[in-house]
């Protein structure tokens, strides 16, 4: 089981993520968005999308990074282990409780609100339920880190990203001996690698961003060119 799941399912899970991905946006464009309810209870829509979504980021960029920036790195700049441990203790945990809160308003909005979970499909559910449990077990980990100050396990999972992305064949080894709650966060996260193509989770691959460098420009409508053109004669 320790071999498939850091072995062989993160070369599953980023196939499937990346071509089904492709594949959904060649054949079906029109369903690469988030539906909106933002109609039905509004307010706690708001609130609950802005600590949900501002929580999931930071999580989620704090494990990119954390994972796959090389440990030379943090040697070069004279960062320890144990203060990238503590860090991402108060950091992750801080960002966690955040998106568990809002997750929560989220998912008791389209649970119990009768108009809401019409609206909500099979998928729009299942996968706030799979990151809601996500989290939760995410806050779990932080109880077992707090006895890895010297973030040594930190590291296993480090070098195993590292060895996953360069096909090294014993790269499960790395951290087969990691607590069990490590295993089922990373079999959690992998499985949200699979769904991501196929749930609402694809709208966050079509943020705006060109908007950024886009020049901007104002459309302006005028009567003023229609009331100084002259009429046109007619023979």
């Amino acid at each position: 089981m320790t071999y498939f799941i850091f072995g062989v399912l993160p070369y599953l899970a980023l196939t499937v993520l990346v071509v089904g991905s492709i594949v959904r946006y060649e054949r079906d464009p029109f369903t690469w968005k988030s539906s909106s309810s933002q109609l039905l209870r509004r307010k706690q829509l708001i609130w609950g999308s802005i600590l949900f979504h501002v929580g999931i980021l930071i999580v989620f960029f704090g494990h990119l990074i954390g994972m796959l920036t090389p440990v030379e790195f943090f040697h070069a700049l004279h960062i320890s282990y144990g203060f990238k441990q503590l860090m991402a203790i108060v950091v992750g945990g801080i960002a966690g409780a955040m998106a568990i809160v809002g997750g929560a308003m989220l998912l008791n909005r389209r649970l119990f609100d009768a108009r809401v979970r019409a609206s909500s499909s099979f998928a729009d559910t299942g996968i706030l339920v799979l990151l809601f449990a996500q989290l939760i077990v995410g806050m779990g980990t932080i109880l077992v880190s707090i006895q890895h100050l010297d973030g040594g396990e930190m590291v296993k999972f480090m070098d195993w990203a590292r060895a996953i992305f360069t096909f090294r064949k014993d790269a499960w080894r790395i951290v087969a001996d990691v607590h069990w709650i490590y295993q089922l966060h990373i079999l959690l996260g992998l499985t949200i690698f699979i769904l991501f193509p196929f749930t609402r989770l694809v709208h966050m691959l079509s943020v705006p961003v060109r908007y950024l460098w886009r020049p901007g420009y104002q459309i302006v409508r005028t009567k003023k060119r229609a009331l100084h053109q002259p009429a046109e004669r007619t023979s």
